[in-house]
């Protein structure tokens, strides 16, 4: 069976839009003081790890989408150049206390609890010019993806993160779905 494909039309990432999932992170004068408008980072659970990501081939759709429990991550394209990304909010459960535990909670390979995330749940956001984002703990991303054949995008999170802490629901498979960015 062919699975239903879901045209999605990006938002511009702002920090209004964005809000429920992360930053939206902009430049500032320096020397301005710590605020809000700085990412708040949590990356107490291990060793940082900044590095340039070389990414190829990330065309305008997807099926799979991840989370990291243990980490904010921040995400930017080195150029400035327009990105997207897939997103859906956390869905980290307590089954214990959590009023979702009545509800299909799983547990993933690092031994948090989650519920997997649902197909109109899923939006996508449009990255323009010198700004990166920062996702929450928690937060369901797909992507970067872009138009051009390749980019460089700069990635902070911890040095272990895709190995112990990368949990991925895959639409296609769990909801015969795929998402495609209608751009």
């Amino acid at each position: 069976m062919e699975p239903a494909v879901v045209k999605l039309t990006p938002i511009e990432a702002t920090p209004e839009t964005f809000k429920e999932f992360g930053q939206v992170v902009e430049a500032s004068d320096d020397g301005e003081e710590f605020g809000p408008h700085d990412a708040q980072l949590d990356l107490s659970q291990g060793t940082p790890r900044f590095y340039i990501m070389h990414l190829q081939d990330r065309a305008l759709k997807f099926s799979k989408i991840t989370h990291h429990a243990s980490v904010t991550q921040c995400l930017g394209s080195i150029s400035g150049d327009v990105w997207y990304l897939g997103v859906a909010k956390s869905s980290i459960v307590d089954p214990n206390v959590d009023e979702k535990r009545g509800e299909n909670v799983l547990q993933s390979r690092s031994g948090h609890f989650f519920v997997p995330p649902a197909v109109d749940s899923v939006r996508v956001f449009k990255v323009s010019g010198p700004k990166f984002l920062k996702l929450n703990r928690g937060t369901w991303h797909a992507g970067p993806l872009f138009k051009p054949d390749s980019m460089d995008f700069y990635n902070l999170e911890l040095s272990n993160t895709n190995v112990v802490d990368h949990t991925c629901h895959d639409f296609d498979k769990e909801n015969a779905t795929v998402f495609v960015i209608d751009e």
